[in-house]
């Protein structure tokens, strides 16, 4: 039990650490397009990126994939601005953008390359050990929670922005997406690595 709490709020913590705040940032512009009604189709995201996340870890734990960890410290700001420029692009459509697939795709392509960011913090957490496939579940489920607390507070901001101070829901996604661009064009900047 007290590997399983171990890996968990390691898993947890990752997420909702101050200091790798890209995640966050992730998570924001990928579900700022949508509201409580759409819970359903949130789920999926969140699973789907941490089903790619969990996939890259398992492979880099492995050592069936490795890629230069300034190639992935690079692409992940980039999925961030990628992710948040297409909120502003097609913010005026916001209810057609909730209802397509492509948000589903970011989800999992994207948690692809975070988890190959996290899978040399993951080598150091399980050492040398030769049981690597529960810690990784476990610490994938605290990833897990700490996304739905992360995608929660920012329906719970979005519902009180939109109905009390009834920002309409096109310029929501504008602005939070406008921030996210703001504070992932100096992590990007930051990882260009030539």
């Amino acid at each position: 039990m007290d590997n399983f709490m171990f890996f968990l709020k390691e898993g947890l913590f990752h997420v909702l650490d101050w200091n790798a705040y890209d995640h966050v940032l992730f998570l924001i512009a990928l579900v700022v397009v949508y509201d409580f009604k759409n819970w359903k189709k949130i789920l999926w995201l969140i699973t789907l990126f941490t089903i790619g996340h969990t996939l890259s870890l398992i492979l880099a734990a492995y050592k069936i994939v490795s890629i230069s960890h300034n190639w992935i410290e690079f692409l992940i700001p980039v999925t961030i601005l990628i992710t948040a420029l297409v909120n502003i692009f097609f913010a005026k459509n916001a209810s057609k953008l909730a209802k397509t697939n492509t948000n589903l795709f970011f989800a999992l392509f994207f948690g692809l390359i975070h988890g190959l960011g996290f899978s040399g913090y993951f080598k150091i957490l399980i050492g040398s050990s030769t049981q690597k496939l529960i810690p990784l579940l476990e610490f994938a489920l605290g990833i897990e929670l700490a996304q739905l607390i992360v995608v929660f507070a920012v329906l719970i901001i979005g519902l009180i922005f939109q109905t009390v101070f009834r920002f309409p829901k096109r310029d929501w996604i504008l602005i939070i997406s406008s921030i996210v661009i703001g504070l992932v064009l100096p992590i990007l900047k930051a990882a260009i690595f030539w």
